[in-house]
């Protein structure tokens, strides 16, 4: 008696990939939609609403005069004072940053020392606001500490008002630029090959040519790129400097609080808008600079 072969359809065995091909998609999607979510609304949104409302007033109509009063004189000096102490703060903190990581570099990854160096390092570039303004003012302000001390021992004590010129507000911005530069650099550093030094010495280089030709190149997208990031958290920062100067706005953020709060003209709305609408752009441009810098650094960190 002879059996007929069992034949299995094919549409069944078919019928399980091509029904994964369907949801494959579709989960795919699901899992990205917090993210765009939350990205739309505390990021998309806020910035929409910043370029309409640098155009309109408070009645809801088209206007130039926020516009116009950005472009004045005496705000593109803020903005100007804004850049220059970013870029400063930014320079200096990278610089001194990328040589106390380096110096980090050279201990051993799992050693105590660098633990706890880098995190304290974390904590310190954390560390701003209200709170480091009070610890300069308790240290070096008219009746600080380290100015009493000064003035009773050696006769010479710091300007009292230092810290409520541009340049304090820099001196204070530096305290946490060159921690963040640390934190940021570190592991471009660790990215470095002992491999690439020993066949520099192989084909006989030195160390000049080793930092020349190849580990400078291959740094300093990562070293532009922290310096960038650098230079956009000075330049976004505000309780620090609004703590240490209360009487002037010397800076854009502080600019943008005071026509917030400005009660002699309520049409100022625009005015706010619009100085945000430049820290917009201004920040936009850096965080591109910073991303194509990472993406060039990153071939190296693979």
């Amino acid at each position: 008696m002879s059996v007929a072969p069992s034949v299995t359809p094919t549409h069944s065995r078919d019928a399980a990939p091509a029904a994964s091909r369907r949801r494959g998609p579709w989960l795919s999607v699901a899992g990205t939609v917090p993210f765009f979510a939350y990205t739309a609304i505390f990021l998309v949104l806020p910035t929409l609403l910043v370029v309409v409302g640098a155009f309109r007033s408070r009645e809801g109509v088209f206007t130039l005069n926020g516009i116009t009063q950005a472009l004045s004189e005496r705000t593109i000096g803020i903005f100007i004072n804004s850049l220059v102490v970013s870029a400063v703060t930014a320079l200096i903190g990278a610089v001194a940053g990328a040589l106390i990581a380096y110096a980090l570099a050279t201990a051993p990854s799992g050693s105590l020392m660098r633990r706890t160096f880098t995190a304290f390092m974390s904590v310190v570039a954390q560390f701003g606001g209200v709170m480091l303004a009070f610890a300069f003012i308790a240290t070096i302000g008219i009746n600080g500490m380290v100015t009493r001390l000064m003035t009773q021992t050696v006769g010479f004590s710091l300007d009292p008002a230092m810290l409520s010129t541009l340049f304090g507000v820099g001196v204070v911005y530096i305290y946490f630029q060159i921690p963040l530069m640390v934190i940021v650099f570190l592991p471009a550093l660790d990215g470095l090959k002992p491999q690439w030094r020993e066949a520099t010495a192989n084909l006989g280089g030195t160390g000049v040519t080793y930092w020349t030709r190849v580990a400078g190149p291959i740094l300093l997208p990562s070293f532009l790129g922290s310096y960038l990031l650098l230079f956009a958290n000075s330049f976004s920062a505000f309780a620090t400097a609004a703590a240490l100067i209360s009487q002037q706005t010397i800076i854009v953020p502080m600019e943008i609080e005071s026509a917030l709060r400005n009660e002699n003209d309520l049409g100022m709305d625009a005015y706010a808008q619009a100085l945000a609408l430049g820290m917009i752009i201004v920040v936009a441009l850096v965080m591109w600079g910073y991303a194509v810098l990472g993406r060039r650094a990153s071939r190296w960190q693979a």
